[in-house]
Protein backbone atom coordinates (compact mmCIF):
# COMPACT_ATOMS: atom_id res chain seq x y z
CA UNK A 1 0.00 0.00 0.00
CA UNK A 2 1.26 3.36 -0.56
CA UNK A 3 2.16 5.42 1.76
CA UNK A 4 1.26 8.79 0.97
CA UNK A 5 2.58 11.01 3.73
CA UNK A 6 6.11 9.77 3.44
CA UNK A 7 5.57 10.55 -0.51
CA UNK A 8 4.46 14.05 0.56
CA UNK A 9 7.72 14.70 2.70
CA UNK A 10 10.00 12.93 -0.42
CA UNK A 11 8.24 15.33 -2.51
CA UNK A 12 9.37 18.17 0.12
CA UNK A 13 12.85 16.90 0.53
CA UNK A 14 13.84 17.28 -3.24
CA UNK A 15 12.00 20.48 -3.30
CA UNK A 16 14.27 21.92 -0.53
CA UNK A 17 17.74 20.42 -2.59
CA UNK A 18 16.52 21.90 -5.53
CA UNK A 19 16.10 25.47 -3.72
CA UNK A 20 19.33 25.22 -2.41
CA UNK A 21 20.98 24.28 -5.63
CA UNK A 22 19.56 27.43 -6.81
CA UNK A 23 17.69 25.13 -9.74
CA UNK A 24 14.61 26.97 -8.76
CA UNK A 25 13.84 30.82 -7.25
CA UNK A 26 10.87 32.13 -5.92
CA UNK A 27 7.68 29.80 -7.11
CA UNK A 28 9.43 28.20 -10.25
CA UNK A 29 9.38 24.47 -10.65
CA UNK A 30 7.22 21.40 -10.06
CA UNK A 31 7.20 17.82 -8.65
CA UNK A 32 5.50 14.98 -8.72
CA UNK A 33 4.85 11.35 -7.70
CA UNK A 34 2.66 8.41 -8.91
CA UNK A 35 0.94 7.63 -5.68
CA UNK A 36 -1.28 4.51 -7.03
CA UNK A 37 -3.87 3.99 -9.88
CA UNK A 38 -4.54 7.28 -11.42
CA UNK A 39 -3.66 9.20 -8.65
CA UNK A 40 -0.58 11.72 -8.45
CA UNK A 41 0.98 13.80 -5.52
CA UNK A 42 2.05 17.33 -6.63
CA UNK A 43 3.30 20.15 -5.38
CA UNK A 44 1.36 23.89 -4.89
CA UNK A 45 1.77 26.52 -7.37
CA UNK A 46 2.95 29.53 -5.89
CA UNK A 47 4.58 28.56 -3.14
CA UNK A 48 8.82 28.10 -2.80
CA UNK A 49 9.97 24.55 -3.46
CA UNK A 50 12.32 25.05 -0.48
CA UNK A 51 9.98 26.02 2.08
CA UNK A 52 7.24 23.39 1.39
CA UNK A 53 5.59 20.99 4.05
CA UNK A 54 3.77 17.96 3.46
CA UNK A 55 0.18 19.88 3.63
CA UNK A 56 1.09 22.10 1.45
CA UNK A 57 1.12 18.66 -1.32
CA UNK A 58 -1.55 18.23 -3.73
CA UNK A 59 -3.49 15.30 -4.84
CA UNK A 60 -4.60 14.75 -9.01
CA UNK A 61 -6.74 12.11 -11.07
CA UNK A 62 -4.91 11.25 -14.45
CA UNK A 63 -6.69 14.39 -16.00
CA UNK A 64 -5.43 17.03 -13.38
CA UNK A 65 -8.51 16.93 -11.51
CA UNK A 66 -7.22 18.23 -7.82
CA UNK A 67 -9.03 15.66 -5.22
CA UNK A 68 -7.40 16.92 -1.76
CA UNK A 69 -4.84 19.25 -1.05
CA UNK A 70 -5.01 22.93 0.59
CA UNK A 71 -3.23 24.75 -1.83
CA UNK A 72 -4.11 24.90 -5.34
CA UNK A 73 -2.03 22.19 -7.63
CA UNK A 74 0.49 23.29 -10.13
CA UNK A 75 -0.41 25.09 -13.04
CA UNK A 76 2.02 22.69 -14.90
CA UNK A 77 0.47 19.08 -14.04
CA UNK A 78 -0.25 18.42 -17.51
CA UNK A 79 3.14 18.56 -18.53
CA UNK A 80 3.93 15.70 -15.87
CA UNK A 81 0.86 13.37 -16.72
CA UNK A 82 2.27 13.38 -20.19
CA UNK A 83 5.01 11.82 -19.07
CA UNK A 84 2.66 9.19 -16.93
CA UNK A 85 0.52 8.36 -20.03
CA UNK A 86 3.41 8.29 -22.25
CA UNK A 87 5.49 5.59 -20.06
CA UNK A 88 3.47 3.61 -17.45
CA UNK A 89 7.29 3.07 -16.09
CA UNK A 90 7.77 6.43 -14.98
CA UNK A 91 6.85 7.53 -11.46
CA UNK A 92 8.46 10.68 -10.71
CA UNK A 93 8.83 13.73 -12.34
CA UNK A 94 10.91 16.38 -11.79
CA UNK A 95 10.66 20.23 -13.77
CA UNK A 96 12.99 23.32 -12.71
CA UNK A 97 14.69 26.01 -14.12
CA UNK A 98 18.70 24.58 -13.39
CA UNK A 99 20.81 28.25 -14.81
CA UNK A 100 23.30 26.44 -16.86
CA UNK A 101 21.20 24.27 -18.80
CA UNK A 102 18.26 26.94 -19.48
CA UNK A 103 21.49 29.07 -20.53
CA UNK A 104 21.45 26.04 -23.26
CA UNK A 105 17.78 26.02 -23.30
CA UNK A 106 16.99 29.14 -24.38
CA UNK A 107 20.21 29.70 -26.88
CA UNK A 108 18.48 26.38 -28.41
CA UNK A 109 22.04 24.76 -28.04
CA UNK A 110 22.04 21.15 -28.81
CA UNK A 111 24.29 19.40 -25.68
CA UNK A 112 27.32 17.81 -27.52
CA UNK A 113 27.68 14.12 -26.35
CA UNK A 114 30.83 11.27 -25.92
CA UNK A 115 32.19 13.56 -23.35
CA UNK A 116 30.92 12.56 -19.86
CA UNK A 117 30.97 8.67 -18.84
CA UNK A 118 28.57 9.25 -16.29
CA UNK A 119 26.19 11.49 -18.39
CA UNK A 120 26.10 8.60 -21.38
CA UNK A 121 25.26 5.81 -18.92
CA UNK A 122 22.49 7.58 -16.78
CA UNK A 123 20.97 10.01 -19.65
CA UNK A 124 22.07 10.19 -22.74
CA UNK A 125 21.53 12.45 -25.59
CA UNK A 126 19.16 15.38 -24.21
CA UNK A 127 16.67 16.50 -26.74
CA UNK A 128 15.04 20.44 -27.01
CA UNK A 129 11.49 20.35 -26.83
CA UNK A 130 10.01 23.35 -29.08
CA UNK A 131 8.66 26.31 -26.92
CA UNK A 132 5.04 27.10 -25.87
CA UNK A 133 2.61 28.51 -23.56
CA UNK A 134 3.77 27.01 -19.93
CA UNK A 135 0.89 25.52 -18.79
CA UNK A 136 -1.02 24.15 -21.64
CA UNK A 137 -1.87 21.19 -23.49
CA UNK A 138 -0.13 22.24 -26.41
CA UNK A 139 3.09 22.44 -23.62
CA UNK A 140 2.48 19.15 -22.27
CA UNK A 141 2.39 17.82 -25.86
CA UNK A 142 5.89 19.09 -27.01
CA UNK A 143 7.40 16.95 -25.16
CA UNK A 144 5.27 13.80 -26.61
CA UNK A 145 8.19 13.50 -30.03
CA UNK A 146 10.92 12.67 -27.40
CA UNK A 147 9.12 11.16 -24.81
CA UNK A 148 8.52 8.19 -27.78
CA UNK A 149 12.48 8.05 -28.30
CA UNK A 150 12.71 6.93 -24.16
CA UNK A 151 14.27 10.16 -22.84
CA UNK A 152 14.14 10.84 -19.12
CA UNK A 153 15.98 14.54 -19.31
CA UNK A 154 14.29 16.89 -21.76
CA UNK A 155 15.58 20.74 -22.33
CA UNK A 156 12.22 22.88 -22.20
CA UNK A 157 13.16 25.65 -25.20
CA UNK A 158 13.30 28.95 -23.86
CA UNK A 159 12.08 27.63 -20.16
CA UNK A 160 14.07 24.98 -18.16
CA UNK A 161 14.39 21.28 -17.95
CA UNK A 162 11.76 18.54 -17.11
CA UNK A 163 13.57 14.38 -15.56
CA UNK A 164 11.29 11.87 -15.01
CA UNK A 165 12.43 8.51 -13.93
CA UNK A 166 11.22 5.35 -11.73
CA UNK A 167 12.02 7.06 -8.12
CA UNK A 168 11.85 10.53 -6.82
CA UNK A 169 15.58 10.61 -6.13
CA UNK A 170 16.24 9.17 -9.48
CA UNK A 171 14.83 11.86 -11.35
CA UNK A 172 16.18 14.51 -8.97
CA UNK A 173 19.80 13.10 -10.09
CA UNK A 174 18.87 13.32 -13.56
CA UNK A 175 18.77 17.27 -12.86
CA UNK A 176 21.62 17.89 -10.45
CA UNK A 177 23.73 15.70 -13.52
CA UNK A 178 22.43 18.06 -16.22
CA UNK A 179 23.09 21.56 -14.82
CA UNK A 180 26.27 19.87 -13.89
CA UNK A 181 27.45 18.46 -17.14
CA UNK A 182 26.12 22.04 -18.77
CA UNK A 183 28.65 24.04 -16.50
CA UNK A 184 31.54 21.58 -16.92
CA UNK A 185 31.31 22.39 -20.75
CA UNK A 186 31.05 25.47 -20.82
CA UNK A 187 34.31 25.97 -18.60
CA UNK A 188 35.89 23.59 -20.69
CA UNK A 189 35.31 25.78 -23.63
CA UNK A 190 36.87 28.72 -21.91
CA UNK A 191 40.03 26.58 -20.95
CA UNK A 192 40.57 25.34 -24.91
CA UNK A 193 38.95 22.91 -27.04
CA UNK A 194 36.36 20.20 -25.87
CA UNK A 195 37.69 16.41 -26.59
CA UNK A 196 35.00 13.83 -26.96
CA UNK A 197 35.88 9.79 -26.50
CA UNK A 198 36.35 8.11 -29.55
CA UNK A 199 33.31 5.77 -30.80
CA UNK A 200 35.26 2.49 -29.49
CA UNK A 201 35.02 3.75 -26.09
CA UNK A 202 31.55 4.89 -26.36
CA UNK A 203 30.17 1.97 -27.49
CA UNK A 204 32.11 0.33 -24.52
CA UNK A 205 29.76 2.75 -22.62
CA UNK A 206 26.50 1.69 -24.03
CA UNK A 207 27.45 -2.03 -22.96
CA UNK A 208 27.45 -1.32 -19.70
CA UNK A 209 24.06 0.78 -19.77
CA UNK A 210 22.63 -2.29 -21.55
CA UNK A 211 24.32 -4.71 -18.29
CA UNK A 212 22.37 -1.61 -15.69
CA UNK A 213 19.29 -2.29 -17.44
CA UNK A 214 19.11 0.95 -19.13
CA UNK A 215 17.80 1.97 -22.43
CA UNK A 216 19.23 4.16 -25.15
CA UNK A 217 18.11 4.32 -29.33
CA UNK A 218 22.07 4.47 -29.90
CA UNK A 219 22.65 1.14 -28.94
CA UNK A 220 21.01 0.14 -32.39
CA UNK A 221 22.79 3.03 -34.33
CA UNK A 222 24.76 1.68 -37.16
CA UNK A 223 26.02 2.50 -40.53
CA UNK A 224 26.77 5.88 -42.00
CA UNK A 225 23.19 7.84 -40.36
CA UNK A 226 24.72 7.12 -37.30
CA UNK A 227 25.50 10.00 -34.71
CA UNK A 228 26.97 8.42 -31.41
CA UNK A 229 27.51 12.15 -30.29
CA UNK A 230 24.85 13.61 -31.17
CA UNK A 231 25.14 17.54 -32.56
CA UNK A 232 28.76 18.87 -32.96
CA UNK A 233 27.13 22.83 -32.72
CA UNK A 234 28.75 23.36 -29.08
CA UNK A 235 31.89 22.24 -30.18
CA UNK A 236 31.84 24.17 -33.56
CA UNK A 237 31.08 27.37 -31.90
CA UNK A 238 34.25 27.22 -29.81
CA UNK A 239 36.45 27.26 -33.00
CA UNK A 240 34.49 29.24 -35.16
CA UNK A 241 33.00 32.00 -33.50
CA UNK A 242 34.82 34.69 -33.34
CA UNK A 243 36.31 35.22 -29.54
CA UNK A 244 35.96 38.93 -28.37
CA UNK A 245 39.09 41.38 -27.55
CA UNK A 246 39.21 43.79 -25.32
CA UNK A 247 40.61 46.91 -26.01
CA UNK A 248 41.17 50.28 -23.95
CA UNK A 249 41.12 53.57 -25.16
CA UNK A 250 44.11 56.02 -24.82
CA UNK A 251 42.64 56.85 -20.93
CA UNK A 252 42.90 53.58 -20.00
CA UNK A 253 39.24 53.08 -20.11
CA UNK A 254 37.59 49.97 -21.93
CA UNK A 255 35.51 50.26 -24.73
CA UNK A 256 33.71 47.19 -24.54
CA UNK A 257 34.20 43.80 -26.50
CA UNK A 258 34.55 43.71 -30.23
CA UNK A 259 37.42 42.16 -32.70
CA UNK A 260 40.16 44.79 -33.68
CA UNK A 261 39.03 47.00 -36.49
CA UNK A 262 35.68 45.77 -36.29
CA UNK A 263 32.10 47.04 -35.26
CA UNK A 264 31.79 46.94 -31.09
CA UNK A 265 28.55 45.78 -29.69
CA UNK A 266 28.30 49.55 -28.99
CA UNK A 267 28.85 49.96 -32.66
CA UNK A 268 32.18 51.62 -32.63
CA UNK A 269 35.51 50.19 -34.64
CA UNK A 270 37.68 49.11 -32.31
CA UNK A 271 41.64 50.85 -32.20
CA UNK A 272 44.38 48.38 -33.28
CA UNK A 273 47.08 48.52 -30.52
CA UNK A 274 49.65 50.98 -30.43
CA UNK A 275 52.96 50.32 -30.14
CA UNK A 276 53.44 51.34 -26.76
CA UNK A 277 51.10 48.36 -25.69
CA UNK A 278 53.21 46.25 -27.42
CA UNK A 279 55.11 44.50 -24.12
CA UNK A 280 53.51 41.68 -22.85
CA UNK A 281 54.63 40.87 -19.19
CA UNK A 282 55.17 37.39 -18.22
CA UNK A 283 51.66 37.46 -15.91
CA UNK A 284 50.24 37.81 -19.34
CA UNK A 285 51.92 34.64 -21.07
CA UNK A 286 50.41 32.22 -18.37
CA UNK A 287 47.18 33.39 -19.61
CA UNK A 288 46.55 29.75 -22.50
CA UNK A 289 46.34 30.73 -26.03
CA UNK A 290 42.65 29.06 -26.36
CA UNK A 291 40.97 32.03 -24.41
CA UNK A 292 41.23 34.32 -27.57
CA UNK A 293 43.18 37.02 -25.22
CA UNK A 294 47.14 37.94 -26.71
CA UNK A 295 49.48 39.09 -23.94
CA UNK A 296 48.89 42.98 -25.02
CA UNK A 297 45.18 42.72 -24.34
CA UNK A 298 46.23 41.31 -20.71
CA UNK A 299 49.13 43.82 -20.15
CA UNK A 300 46.22 46.65 -20.47
CA UNK A 301 43.87 44.59 -18.28
CA UNK A 302 46.48 44.52 -15.24
CA UNK A 303 47.24 47.82 -16.01
CA UNK A 304 43.59 49.62 -15.73
CA UNK A 305 42.67 47.06 -12.89
CA UNK A 306 46.03 48.43 -11.04
CA UNK A 307 45.47 52.05 -11.70
CA UNK A 308 41.58 51.41 -10.35
CA UNK A 309 43.52 49.96 -7.20
CA UNK A 310 45.52 52.83 -6.66
CA UNK A 311 43.19 55.23 -6.95
CA UNK A 312 40.23 53.43 -4.59
CA UNK A 313 43.77 53.34 -1.98
CA UNK A 314 43.82 56.78 -2.52
CA UNK A 315 40.80 57.84 -1.57
CA UNK A 316 40.22 55.28 1.24
CA UNK A 317 42.99 56.87 2.99
CA UNK A 318 41.51 60.96 2.36
CA UNK A 319 38.16 59.63 3.46
CA UNK A 320 40.02 58.05 6.93
CA UNK A 321 42.02 61.41 7.44
CA UNK A 322 38.99 63.56 6.88
CA UNK A 323 36.95 61.61 9.97
CA UNK A 324 40.10 61.94 12.40
CA UNK A 325 39.73 65.64 11.67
Amino acid sequence: MVNEWKLREDICRIGRRLWEKGYVAANDGNISVRAGKGRFLCTPTLVSKGFMKPADIALVDDRGEQLAGDKPRTSEILLHLEIYHELPEINAVVHAHPPHATAFAIAGMQLPNCILPEVEIFIGQVPIAEYDTPGSQDFARTILPHLRNKANTILLANHGAVCCDKTLEQAYFHMETLDQYCRILLLAREVGKVRQLPESKMRELLEIKAGLGLGDPRMACEGEACTLCGSDEFLRGFSERAIPQHTAGADGHGRGYGIEGKESEAGRPQPAPTPASAAGGAAANLRPAGLGSSSKTVQQRTMADEVERLTQLITDRIVETLSKG
